[in-house]
């Protein structure tokens, strides 16, 4: 599974963050995030599926 945050839609809530937090890094100025890699390691896809669906601007792409 591969993972991306769109910039344009990330509003940084930090959800992300707080669900994932080896696969998504937060901006220290305005919190947005993005993601550490774009491959999401085995152990980590549950927690990156249930980020994205908490995401409420829907900015976390799954592919």
């Amino acid at each position: 599974m591969k993972v991306r945050v769109d910039p344009e839609l990330c509003q940084g809530h930090t959800l992300c963050a707080m669900i994932a937090p080896k696969a998504f890094e937060l901006d220290e100025v305005d919190g947005h995030s993005t993601a550490v890699g774009e491959d999401v390691p085995a152990d980590q896809e549950e927690e990156v599926r249930e980020a994205a669906h908490s995401c409420p601007e829907r900015a976390i792409q799954l592919f």
